[in-house]
């Protein structure tokens, strides 16, 4: 069996304590690929940057790579993890 390959990304930002929990949680069961905003970005989670780059850059948790920031949307951070980073 393919090992899985998990995306997991919020609205509420790369700093919410929740999206660190639960990509520990889910480190058993396969590869897990954080890509979230870096703010919190409740009720936008559909909309799109359109008119300004938007901007990626590695985060890391205690010294180690965790995930992506994105200066987007959460849909932003999504589109970024199914082109850049390979998950499809």
């Amino acid at each position: 069996m393919k090992p899985l390959r998990i995306l997991i990304s919020n609205d509420d930002g790369i700093f919410a304590p929740g999206i660190f929990a639960l990509a520990q949680s889910l480190r058993e069961l396969g590869e897990v690929i954080v890509v979230a905003p870096d703010r919190q970005q409740s009720a936008v989670g559909h909309a799109i940057t359109m008119n300004s780059p938007v901007r990626v850059y590695p985060f890391h948790v205690n010294g180690t790579m965790f995930g992506y920031a994105i200066d987007g949307t959460p849909a932003d951070a999504v589109k970024f993890a199914g082109g850049r980073v390979g998950v499809q």
